[in-house]
């Protein structure tokens, strides 16, 4: 028997969330915890334990492997390219094509812990409301500020950027991000592979001083994201650290279109749109996610989907995607609370229809008004099914991301 403690103020936040509560008792719990950097874990090649006061690493080398020729990368930096203007002088027509972005680390969580709320956000304060209820949500049982994980690269306050055939890999946090006052980007036939967060991440989420269910409505619209374009993509192998992240990630945007991208290998979601929980209208609208294909999704965490979405965002379309292979973790607190297609609280004014999977699995949890679900399930079309994810001239990717180390 081992007796484990949890430091404050993580413990505090981790115990207060109101769902899924993470209690444990004599005979279940709700939540699962993962142990991990402790000498008496080291028990199989390829496995590495850290001594922090002793500043000594422990490594039990895998079958072939010479620790005297083996090439050992220790990332120091938690971005490796920053595009940074401001809202009057952004920066602008700047190009990145067939380069590689790669070995980044964070250290925040080593030096100030980590608890996690969702999409890659991470809690920097959280408590339970001893009455239910807020000016803006009648029901809401908590309130909650979240950080934002730092990116490889990150742009801010820029427009008409281009990654066009790129690699971003080894990432120790998010691997791109657009945070804020961009518009008229595009990310077309780039690979994400073996990220700790999120794959590719998009516009303001909340920021750190704004309760986190409170909806964004900026005073300078130039703010907003708008009229990105994420297209011809691979995205695997992303949360690999933080199971609670996806592979795109979109929070408040505008006119975003998120279109035949390959998203596998998720920890929780696949393609999560959108922020905030609440029906009120906020900055987001007009946002397309078609015709992508997501699977091997949930490989660890459950109240998930292929393709998520949250708040109101009228004109908003989700439509021809094809979502298949459901993980199957055997810890998650509810093993049936899964899905193909989601909208969470708030969700309103979106259109889903003409979406490929194997059956009709869909969650519409503490929606608003005019939502429209058409033609959803293992009925759809072949032709929509067989031509949702990459285009034919960047299926290339998928092999060279399988060569790629």
């Amino acid at each position: 028997k081992a007796r484990v403690t949890f430091q404050e103020p993580e413990s505090r936040i981790q115990f207060e969330h109101p769902w899924p509560r993470p209690i444990i008792n004599g005979k279940n719990g709700s939540s699962a915890f993962y142990l991990t950097n402790a000498i008496e874990l080291l028990d199989q090649p390829g496995e590495w334990f850290y001594d922090v006061p002793r500043g000594q690493v422990y490594y039990w080398p895998r079958a072939g492997e010479n620790l005297a020729t083996a090439q050992v990368v220790a990332p120091a930096l938690e971005t490796v390219v920053r595009v940074a203007g401001t809202l009057d002088q952004p920066v602008s027509y700047v190009q990145f094509k067939g380069l590689t972005f790669a070995y980044t680390t964070w250290l925040r969580p080593s030096e100030q812990g980590h608890v996690p709320l969702q999409a890659g956000m991470y809690l920097l304060d959280g408590y339970s409301l001893a009455k239910p209820g807020t000016p803006d949500k009648a029901g809401l049982e908590n309130q909650a500020w979240v950080g934002r994980p730092p990116a490889g690269v990150m742009v801010q306050n820029a427009h008409h950027t281009r990654f066009e055939r790129c690699q971003f890999r080894h990432m120790g946090a998010t691997a791109l991000d657009y945070q804020s006052g961009t518009h008229d980007d595009v990310i077309i036939g780039c690979t994400v592979r073996d990220v700790a967060v999120n794959g590719v991440q998009l516009g303001k989420f909340s920021d750190e001083s704004v309760e986190t269910h409170l909806p964004y409505n900026p005073k300078d619209e130039r703010e907003i994201c708008t009229n990105e374009l994420l297209e011809n993509n691979l995205v695997t192998d992303c949360g690999n650290e933080d199971w609670g992240a996806v592979g795109i990630a979109a929070g408040f945007v505008r006119g975003v279109t998120i279109r035949h991208n390959e998203v596998a290998q998720m920890p929780y979601t696949g393609i999560s749109l959108g922020w905030g929980w609440t029906k009120t209208a906020n900055a987001m609208r007009d946002n397309r996610v078609q015709a992508n294909y997501i699977h091997h999704y949930a490989q660890h965490t459950y109240d998930v989907a292929g393709v998520y979405t949250l708040s109101a965002q009228p004109g908003t379309i989700i439509s021809e995607n094809r979502v298949d292979e459901i993980g199957r973790a055997p810890y998650v607190h509810d093993p049936d609370h899964w899905f193909y297609l989601y909208l969470d609280e708030g969700s309103s004014n979106i259109t889903v229809q003409d979406n490929w999977c194997p059956a009709e699995k869909f969650l519409a949890n503490a929606n608003g008004p005019g939502n429209v679900w058409k033609n959803n399930g293992p009925l759809v079309s072949e032709t929509i099914k067989q031509a949702a994810g990459l285009e034919v001239e960047y299926r290339d990717l998928r092999k060279a991301t399988s060569q790629s180390k």
